[in-house]
């Protein structure tokens, strides 16, 4: 389920409109309203946070697409309740027009375009023209267009996409990710032109720990303060 639709108030959806914020600053020089998400490795949770990022950007009155740019295991459209097919892949091997793929979602201003299909091919489907001609025209569709892509460590494929975007982030996992691997990622997105906005801290875990840390604090009303 999408968190930011079951649970609001939770302190991830409170940090993903923290991130909608600086979002809005980053892209203001950016020469395209599309951003690319990718991870050094699988298991970071970059499904997770485009999901429900795009909804937090949909729930403040923006016209959202959110593009599965993995053909290899994307499965973001378990999360959104869509079929996978017709998707991108078939997009970009020309059996299928926008209008075929483009799937509405939970939000009414949220639009999700799916992976299709897994191709034999995914970096060479993804570097045909007809990705930068989809990019293009979803930009100047919607507010923001987000597209999610496989781990750079793994696949060349987010090193592609990066290339239609205007600004990349890369979101790593708290515990999962080291410092080496991040540097590796930071350094390959460099080597083919790209600069990583902004990296994502994803899955810290709350204890009391960090309880006097202003991250975890909730601030709610003072009725729903007395009750907690």
């Amino acid at each position: 389920p999408v968190l930011a639709l079951e649970a609001p108030s939770d302190l991830t959806v409170e940090a993903l409109r923290g991130l909608r914020t600086s979002l809005h600053f980053a892209m203001m020089d950016a020469h395209s309203n599309a951003l690319m998400l990718s991870g050094p490795t699988p298991g970071v949770g970059k499904s997770f946070i485009t999901s429900n990022l795009g909804v937090i950007l949909a729930q403040a009155g923006q016209q959202i697409a959110v593009v599965d740019a993995d053909l290899r295991r994307g499965h973001m459209h378990r999360h959104l309740g869509v079929d996978a097919s017709p998707g991108l892949s078939e997009y970009l091997a020309g059996n299928a027009e926008l209008a075929e793929i483009r799937k509405t979602t939970v939000h009414d201003q949220l639009h999700f375009i799916p992976r299709g299909h897994v191709p034999p091919n995914p970096a060479e489907l993804l570097m045909h023209k007809r990705m930068q001609e989809l990019v293009d025209e979803l930009a100047n569709q919607y507010d923001m267009v987000i597209i999610d892509t496989p781990p750079i460590l793994a696949v060349t494929d987010p090193a592609i996409v990066g290339q239609y975007a205007g600004a990349c982030m890369m979101i790593v996992r708290y515990g999962l990710n080291q410092l080496k691997e991040v540097e590796v990622a930071h350094k390959r997105f460099e080597q083919n032109g790209l600069k990583i906005r902004g990296t994502i801290l994803n899955g810290i875990r709350y204890s009391r720990a960090n309880a006097y840390g202003y991250y975890p604090y909730r601030y709610g009303s003072e009725k729903n303060d007395k009750g907690s």
